[in-house]
């Protein structure tokens, strides 16, 4: 922790983002930063909400049945998915003032992230040339099946928005420091479409109701994304 927190003290200076990395699918090559700079976040979400109301409302209409669940498998109740018939743009971001500092979060959540109930297995300090933490998955070429453009570009307007960072990889899973997440249920509903519209399999696998992953990210200081 202490050398994660040196560099972090350090990267105006040297450059460099601090990353912890567990087990990384890579080195991959890098995606250009032109890609994520000529992405309009609003279009792409947008385009991939239609994709996404469309499978709903086909789900909405042929609910699953018992007898085709897997074997042992209990039914459960038919998730009603984001409670938008049209696309809501994106999500009001939470001025700076009314939370905590981004590097400061950062540093909490890497902390969690060694030593909380569930640490990072044997992780490494990676040093990332990037100018901003959004980039670091662009900069090393991130080899999970997540959509680095459009990942990059989101996280970028979460930077903004949320005082968000990328703090640490493990495998196929992202792990980003929120530094002020939404608080209200209302805030936290809107937000998780855009979750959802990463196309992260954690969130589009059908393990949580909407409203149940929409309820998790109330005051969450860490969210994570993985992708299969």
């Amino acid at each position: 922790m202490g050398s994660w927190t040196h560099c972090q003290s350090a990267r105006k200076e040297s450059g460099l983002w601090p990353l912890l990395v567990s087990t990384l699918y890579g080195p991959g090559r890098p995606t250009a930063l032109a890609a994520v700079d000529a992405l309009n976040l609003h279009d792409a979400l947008k385009r991939n909400w239609r994709s996404y109301r469309t499978s709903q409302l086909r789900q909405l209409a042929t609910p699953q049945e018992p007898e085709d669940l897997p074997k042992g498998v209990e039914p459960w109740d038919e998730d009603p998915g984001a409670p938008f018939d049209r696309w809501p743009g994106l999500a009001a971001g939470i001025p700076s003032l009314a939370g905590a500092d981004p590097d400061a979060a950062a540093r909490t959540t890497v902390a969690r992230l060694m030593a909380g109930p569930y640490p990072l297995p044997k992780p490494h300090l990676a040093l990332v040339p990037a100018t901003r933490s959004a980039d670091i998955p662009a900069v090393m070429g991130w080899q999970a099946e997540a959509p680095l453009p459009l990942l990059c570009a989101l996280l970028r307007s979460w930077e903004d928005r949320y005082g968000a960072q990328a703090v640490a990889f493990d495998g196929a899973t992202i792990h980003i420091s929120v530094a002020r997440p939404p608080r209200n249920t209302d805030h936290a509903t809107h937000l998780a479409l855009e979750h959802v519209l990463t196309g992260a399999d954690n969130i589009n696998d059908g393990t949580a109701p909407y409203p149940d992953y929409a309820a998790s990210l109330l005051n969450s200081p860490l969210w994570s994304f993985w992708w299969d």
